[in-house]
């Protein structure tokens, strides 16, 4: 039974490993703050929501567990209000869309403080 622990828990890591690392190249390649600040919510979230549950996979201590699933149900429930609010933020400042974003739903309602 161990050995479907450690292949489960390799599975996960390695899976959440991944998400992680397409979360930091979205930051790197991507052209403007708020496609960027989508992969680091998305995908970092997945990411690191995926390694902790491998840890409380792993360890089969209930406070670890617990912990870790704490620390999952946080990331799910900061990560998209605090990328929301760094969007509106930059948009407030006056950042706009790069050009690959066909419609603005905003400009006519938000005006930038100027």
């Amino acid at each position: 039974m161990s050995a479907i622990v450690d292949i489960v828990t390799g599975l996960m890591l390695i899976t959440g490993a991944c998400f992680a690392f397409v979360a930091s190249l979205g930051l790197v390649r991507l052209k403007d703050v708020y496609m960027r600040t989508h992969a680091a919510s998305k995908a970092g979230t997945l990411g690191s929501g995926l390694m902790l549950l491998a840890l409380a996979v792993e360890a089969g201590d209930l406070s670890v567990v617990t912990r870790a699933i704490a620390g999952v149900v946080f990331f799910l429930l900061t990560a998209p209000i605090s990328a929301h609010l760094l969007a509106k933020a930059a948009y407030a400042a006056g950042y706009r869309p790069c050009a690959d974003t066909k419609i603005d739903a905003l400009a006519e309602t938000v005006r930038p403080n100027e």
